[in-house]
């Protein structure tokens, strides 16, 4: 009968018997370190280079994400270059752009592993990544075999209960990495920067997911290991990295480029041209700031038009606040509408389509550049609109 009672206790209990909450702070702790183990390592780490790990997190690393999720480092970081280099193309192993939201929330792993059995993938894209002895013949090997042995270990230290804990467990990356990121993330949020594909910034909090949910920030500056940019936001993985850095565990590589301004600065030289070159998506973040004054300051006169709807008055609203190269023809003609009620929208809209022109034509020389950038300088300060031509005054400080 002790012994009954003993077995019983151990199919309930395990070794450790925990508490509910114990149970629950248990949860949250690993499933974070799995987390914490797939923005670092994985990530910025391994896929970007943006900073270098000392051998023995980066070990940890590598043995927490075969024991919690299987995952082979080189099929990882290939898929996720190839991501960031077919990004809501056709060829993008996971975007809801051409895949559709629902598949891309719901079947983001199953995506993942089906992109992993293409070779091409995997050459052209999963160079770098270690093939060591024990990557060959344990980690690439046995990639299943560690989450098996998690369900064991689980199952011993707390019983019944483990085997809900590895549930979690397994399910975590598969819905907060290859669902929630690469799902929500290029399909609703708030966007820092017009970059060149839909990411977007989940909440400002990157805390949850290890600072992933800055999506826009990171497409925006790839290569960069700090995954914020504003000052309301907090990326929990970059501050583990500052940790590591501390102990001379990690040394960061790339960080987003800060532009620099020059006080009283009222000339754009040819250190003015480089800096917005170098600096553009923040150039035109605060030109979209800018615009919106500009929208505040024109939609009271707007509303004022019987022909105007709200409705067609707030479409227009998002129209001008997208990148103008990817506006629809219907897109277009909206604009066209609206711009016949406002000629400081327009000039604002065609203003940004000109500043937009600058870093893209490379067959320029450096004087013909500078001299538009000037032109454009002058053209904004002549224009009569206050939001204009403050932020002309700020484009010349750029130093």
């Amino acid at each position: 009968m002790n012994l009954l009672s003993s077995v019983i206790d151990f199919l309930i209990n395990g070794i450790v018997g925990l508490t509910a909450w114990q149970v629950v702070i248990y949860t949250l702790v690993v499933t974070h370190i799995t987390i914490a183990s797939v923005t670092i390592y994985l990530h910025r780490h391994q896929a970007h280079r943006a900073l270098d790990l000392h051998a023995i997190p980066s070990h940890f690393f590598r043995f927490w994400l075969w024991l919690t999720t299987g995952q082979v480092t080189k099929e990882w970081a290939a898929i996720h270059r190839k991501h960031h280099a077919k990004c809501d193309t056709e060829e993008d192993p996971h975007s809801p752009v051409t895949r559709g939201i629902r598949k891309v929330l719901f079947e983001g792993a199953e995506l993942y592993r089906a992109e992993s059995k293409n070779q091409e993938t995997m050459d052209k894209y999963g160079h770098g990544t270690p093939d060591d002895w024990i990557e060959r013949n344990l980690y690439t090997r046995f990639s299943w075999q560690g989450v098996m042995a998690l369900l064991v270990v689980n199952f011993m230290l707390f019983g019944v209960i483990g085997v809900t804990i590895w549930a979690i467990q397994m399910m975590w990356i598969p819905i907060t990495a290859a669902g929630i990121i690469n799902g929500i993330g290029h399909y609703w949020g708030y966007r820092n920067y017009d970059c060149a594909d839909a990411a977007t910034n989940i909440i400002p909090f990157g805390i949850l997911i290890g600072g992933e949910e800055l999506h826009n920030n990171h497409h925006t500056f790839a290569t960069s290991a700090k995954l914020s940019s504003q000052w309301y936001e907090f990326d929990i993985g970059y501050f583990y990295i500052r940790v590591l850095e501390t102990f001379k565990m990690a040394k960061v590589k790339k960080l987003a480029p800060k532009p620099a301004f020059e006080e009283g600065k009222t000339v754009a030289d040819l250190d003015t041209l480089q800096s917005v070159i170098a600096n553009r998506y923040d150039v035109m973040a605060k030109y979209a700031k800018s615009f919106k004054h500009a929208w505040r300051e024109e939609v009271a006169h707007l509303k004022t038009k019987a022909e105007l709807e709200a409705r067609f008055l707030k479409s227009s609203r998002k129209l001008l606040q997208r990148e103008p190269g990817k506006l629809e023809a219907s897109h277009k003609q909206q604009l066209v509408e609206l711009f016949q009620h406002s000629k400081a929208l327009e000039t604002m809209h065609q203003m940004r389509v000109e500043l937009g022109a600058i870093w893209e034509r490379s067959h320029f020389t450096r004087d013909q550049l500078l001299q538009q950038l000037q032109d454009w300088c002058a053209r904004a300060e002549a224009s009569g609109i206050k939001s204009l031509q403050e932020f002309s005054m700020r484009l010349r400080s750029y130093a």
